[in-house]
């Protein structure tokens, strides 16, 4: 070994200065940079111990605590140019070192020290792979306190989001149970108490008959920023008929003319396919004259003549007829009948049409307003020769959040679909220039989510429906998902809620989708492992719309090594095996995102059509990936075809 003033004046230099001398490696720099390196390490790692253990009931998750924090004292140095180094002697390049960073680098450190010649006492070797084999341990233990035992196939546990059909349909629960899922998610932006008793007397009627056990994790809303309501048009119908490419009628438009109470029930403003009958309210009394193979004349709303005939009766208050030429139809329609004999008689008809919102387009380079004031948004306005006379308009679902623009601000709506930046504000709210939109433009529809990723937005943790949801998973739910963390006092709040219903046991996923919970997630595991059985959910959706796309890869990796170093479970979530779920065919990047998404502790699916197939080759992929690798680590099983 070196003197320890030649080791200490060496330790000062870069880490890029170590190089090979004479054809022989520079043991000794290396090993006096790894000790430098360790004892700075060290040092960091005990000053965020010191500041974490100010918060409540730390001193539970100490050994957790203690190597996160290590690890991000290890993660503040630039570690390339020493990696080389490592590699090359055969020795750990502390590439996978994030769940025992101590026992990493003293374990090479024991081993350059050899390498010079020196002793190393067995106990102290026996200590470092104590430290490293406590680390699946840890983890482990962590991850069952949260889901449960893992199936004796895979390690990685399936998370499904239950749809609103399982509240009725205990067949599609007991079968998503038998295909593989491990946790049922109840999202509380959808449904209510009604249909989520109905999922959750589902769910454990399935654990029963199929003895397999299975979580329930209740997402809370959270602060969701929408755009406001759309100001409705003319509620107006077009009724379809079929055509061959010839022109000739294929299959007419079918009607139902209804004198019961049944027609109230309204139509969605739209087109209405042929094969679809529309109910038309008429009265009784003039229903009571119509007969098979009569006509039935009327004008829609551009003045155009049209026949209806009578076809047959379905009971005593309805008559299906059709229609083979096309129409547009409005609330209210004049129908004559026309009868082989007698006199003709008019009845106003009614058709309850719900009134489409208008259509808000936006462009690339267009002026935006997003109003203070709750108003039903408008389209802009355009003179004769196609200029601008006046900028369309939406409001935003919580005007706290203007009191946070700035001028420069990105907004993103509909899920970055439409990318915007603040140039100015008023008292009529913020003036915004449309900086992305799809040629053609982007729709803006009412009830789309807002993002605002350089806005620290004044929203309370919990909303006063998350209060009373929260009544209602406290007493039924095993896990509690809080949406939209920003900061480790996001959690403190939860905490202090959870206790006032004496459920401060009960499981909590903290839901990373924002660039402040990226920014303050050491904060939030150590606040949230501290006193909860624990995990992370990296919410690749809105999380890419704060980040940008293009740093989601990069992000969700190192929310997954920083989960691993605190020996927390991560649940992988967002569009996994979408294209399958949605549309029962899914895209090869698909399959490879599941592949890799069995690194974490837990896989979440959306609902969709397609789900209990996906949930089939999500089990298939991910059981397989398991036989080559783990967490970071390739396994190495013989090569077979």
């Amino acid at each position: 070994m070196l003197p320890r003033a030649r080791r200490k004046a060496r330790s000062t230099l870069p880490l890029a200065d170590l190089s090979w001398q004479g054809g022989d490696p520079d043991v000794a720099g290396l090993l006096a940079r790894m000790e430098h390196l360790r004892s700075a390490v060290d040092q960091a790692a005990r000053a965020l111990l010191r500041e974490w253990r100010t918060h409540p009931r730390v001193r539970v998750y100490q050994p957790s605590a203690a190597n996160l924090a290590a690890y991000i004292a290890l993660r503040r140095h630039d570690l390339r140019p020493i990696q080389s180094f490592l590699a090359a002697l055969g020795l750990s390049s502390l590439g996978r070192c994030e769940g025992h960073v101590m026992a990493a680098l003293d374990a090479v450190i024991h081993a350059l020290r050899r390498m010079q010649g020196a002793r190393v006492a067995r106990l102290k070797i026996a200590r470092v792979a104590r430290a490293i084999t406590r680390d699946p341990v840890l983890l482990r233990r962590h991850t069952n306190r949260v889901f449960g035992a893992p199936p004796a196939h895979r390690w990685t546990r399936f998370m499904v989001t239950l749809p609103a059909e399982a509240a009725s349909d205990y067949g599609f629960v007991r079968d998503a149970l038998r295909q593989g899922m491990d946790c049922a998610r109840i999202n509380c932006a959808h449904d209510g108490p009604a249909a989520w008793r109905g999922m959750i007397r589902h769910v454990r009627r399935a654990e029963r008959e199929l003895g397999r056990p299975c979580r329930i994790l209740m997402d809370l809303g959270g602060p969701k920023l929408r755009t406001g309501p759309v100001k409705t048009g003319e509620a107006l119908l077009r009724i379809k008929v079929a055509r061959n490419a010839r022109g000739r009628l294929v299959a007419p438009a079918r009607l139902l003319l209804d004198a019961s109470q049944a027609a109230a029930a309204p139509v969605p403003a739209g087109r209405l396919a042929p094969r679809e009958p529309l109910p038309l309210a008429v009265e009784r009394a003039w229903l009571d004259r119509i007969r098979p193979g009569e006509r039935i004349a009327f004008t829609d709303v551009r003045g155009r003549k049209r026949v209806l005939t009578a076809r047959r009766r379905l009971g005593a208050d309805r008559v299906l007829a059709t229609l083979s030429r096309g129409a547009w139809i409005g609330e209210l329609t004049g129908l004559e009948h026309v009868p082989r004999r007698g006199a003709k008689h008019r009845v106003s008809a009614a058709c309850a049409i719900s009134a489409r919102p208008l259509e808000i387009r936006v462009e690339q380079g267009d002026a935006l307003l997003l109003t203070r004031d709750p108003v039903p948004g408008e389209p802009g306005r355009l003179d004769r020769r196609g200029r601008r006379l006046q900028a369309a308009h939406v409001s935003c679902s919580e005007a706290a959040v203007f009191g946070a623009l700035r001028a420069g601000h990105q907004v993103w709506i509909d899920d970055g679909k439409i990318g915007a930046v603040v140039e100015t504000l008023d008292e009529r709210g913020a003036w915004l220039r449309v900086t992305q939109a799809r040629p053609g433009g982007e729709r803006i529809a009412p009830g789309k989510g807002l993002n605002f990723p350089d806005s620290t937005l004044p929203l309370p943790a919990l909303s006063a429906l998350d209060r009373a949801d929260l009544d209602f998973a406290a007493r039924h739910a095993d896990i509690v998902g809080l949406s939209f963390v920003r900061s480790a006092a996001d959690l403190d709040a939860l905490a202090r809620e959870l206790a006032r219903r004496r459920r401060g046991d009960l499981a909590v996923i903290a839901k990373i989708e924002t660039r402040a919970a990226v920014r303050n997630l050491p904060a939030i595991i150590v606040r949230g492992a501290g006193r909860h059985p624990f995990g992370v959910m990296i919410a690749r959706g809105d999380l890419a719309v704060e980040i940008g796309y293009e740093r989601l890869a990069e992000i969700q990796e190192e929310i997954l090594w920083l989960c691993e170093a605190a020996h927390v479970p991560v649940i992988w979530a967002t569009q996994v095996l979408e294209g399958l779920v949605k549309r029962g065919r899914p895209t090869r990047a698909e399959i490879s995102d599941a592949a890799l998404s069995q690194r974490a502790e837990c896989v979440m699916l959306n609902k969709g059509p397609f789900l209990l197939q996906a949930l089939a080759v999500l089990d298939n992929v991910v059981a397989r990936m398991r036989h080559h690798q783990r967490k970071k680590t390739a396994q190495y099983r013989a090569l077979h075809w």
